[in-house]
């Protein structure tokens, strides 16, 4: 059967019970992060980029107060005052960070961190609030008494946060947070794509506990978009020369088909019925249609069979 997506139907994320579209637009870009991702997105770039997404299909999107300080917030925040408030239907998620001045990160750390995205986004309330990154942090820290997941749960309490979710890579650490039953959501990077299945039990775990999954950077940092012959990177490190030997085999099979790269990548996190909705940075207007038509784009059964064959099954990124 021929993969026809409804970008615009929206679908429970999981627990939260929010009503999301298959596609998240990542805000990461958006602040302009040129360390990690190799080129800056000037803020007149940022502003329109997001407001280009508000015309799309799309109804769900990402950022972070940790994204170049605070500065994808603050960009994402000016264009919703230009569109007059967030559209609606429209869900946001941000992520607490350790405070980027003071390198703290208990429970007055984020509440500070959470305030200030408030003023940024210029709103109110943030409908789901996610840990982020915990595997840089101490997990009896920032569990305990006084510390960042305590605080959380007294924003939601308050009426501040409706969902609370956790974020990160390694995917040991995320299951372990997991087990808190705190969540109610999970969104996992890097770590389910065509190159890399090590996320699987963490997608696995949160399905039989019920929590919306979400899937972030299909595209492993740029590559399984750009290709490996423009991007020596996976996952913002150098790729591994088993990493290098899937993508190029699926870039052939992609290549003799007449398919994009970055369809077959966008298109293998859509096609995951386990999770909800797939996380995509961007960061120019143009990006938006370009996603819209990426996970659309017709790839025969037998092409996406091959492409699946090829894939990478093992840990391509330490758990």
């Amino acid at each position: 059967m021929a993969f026809a997506p409804d970008l615009a139907a929206r679908r429970p994320l999981g627990a939260t019970g929010l009503p999301v579209t298959s596609v998240c637009i990542g805000g990461s870009p958006l602040g302009s992060m040129p360390a990690v991702l190799g080129y800056e997105t000037p803020e007149e770039r940022g502003v329109a980029t997001v407001l280009a997404a508000f015309d799309s299909p799309f109804g769900f999107i990402d950022t972070s107060a940790g994204y170049s300080d605070g500065e994808s917030e603050r960009r994402i925040g000016l264009a919703i005052a230009q569109a007059g408030g967030l559209p609606p239907g429209w869900v946001l998620e941000t992520k607490v960070d350790p405070d980027w001045e003071t390198g703290q990160f208990d429970g007055p750390a984020v509440r500070r961190v959470f305030e200030g995205s408030l003023r940024r986004l210029g709103l109110d309330h943030i409908e789901l609030l996610h840990l982020h990154d915990p595997e840089f942090q101490d997990f009896d820290f920032l569990t305990g008494p006084g510390g960042a997941l305590a605080e959380m749960i007294k924003l939601r309490d308050e009426g501040l946060v409706s969902h609370l979710g956790v974020a990160g890579g390694r995917s040991s650490v995320l299951l372990r947070y997991l087990e808190l039953g705190v969540f109610e959501a999970v969104l996992t990077h890097n770590r389910y794509t065509l190159a890399d299945r090590s996320a699987e039990p963490v997608i696995a775990r949160a399905t039989e506990l019920g929590l919306g999954v979400l899937n972030a950077a299909p595209f492993g940092g740029g590559v399984l978009s750009r290709g490996s012959q423009a991007d020596g990177k996976y996952c913002y490190r150098p790729m591994t020369p088993p990493t290098r030997a899937v993508i190029e085999r699926i870039e052939a099979i992609c290549a003799a088909a007449g398919v994009p790269l970055g369809a077959a990548a966008l298109q293998f996190s859509l096609r995951e019925p386990r999770i909800h909705s797939t996380v995509v940075g961007v960061s120019r207007p143009e990006r938006i249609q370009q996603t819209q038509d990426w996970a659309t784009w017709p790839i025969p059964d037998d092409v996406w069979q091959a492409i699946l064959d090829a894939s990478g099954r093992d840990a391509g990124l330490a758990n």
